[in-house]
């Protein structure tokens, strides 16, 4: 009975262990690499290439905010809450807190963000309103 136990005992050990090696998305011990890029943490949303829209490109005009989560920009218009989405890094740094710019892009409202505001403005152009 004593080794019935002792391998019930072991077999339950080695199941525990084999599904504690597993790694997975939501292992915070996992190195980024192995995450899915739709899973890692961003300091600033990015733009993933998509085809171009049938509405084509579009320009909004208004005062930049920031969003609740770190590191999110919206812009309010006529039309509502738009999150700034930016194809190239460098445009993120001519749009601060606080400024009047025109943006020039496309809105993608099925694209998924992390910072939960917003429909997604894919930025291609920035000038100062």
């Amino acid at each position: 009975m004593l080794t019935r136990r002792v391998a019930a005992a072991l077999a339950l050990m080695l199941c525990l262990a084999g599904c504690a090696n597993q790694d997975s998305p939501i292992d915070s011990a996992a190195p980024a690499s192995s995450l899915p890029a739709s899973s890692l943490p961003s300091s600033a949303p990015t733009a993933e290439p998509s085809a171009p829209t049938a509405t084509g490109a579009q320009t909004i005009t208004g005062t930049v905010e920031a969003g609740v989560e770190p590191n999110c920009l919206l812009l309010q218009d006529g039309k509502g809450s738009h999150l700034l989405v930016f194809d190239d890094a460098a445009m993120r740094a001519d749009v601060g807190v606080g400024k009047k710019v025109t943006l020039t892009g496309r809105s993608e409202p099925t694209m998924m963000s992390t910072c939960q505001q917003g429909i997604p403005f894919i930025v291609t152009s920035v000038t100062p309103a």
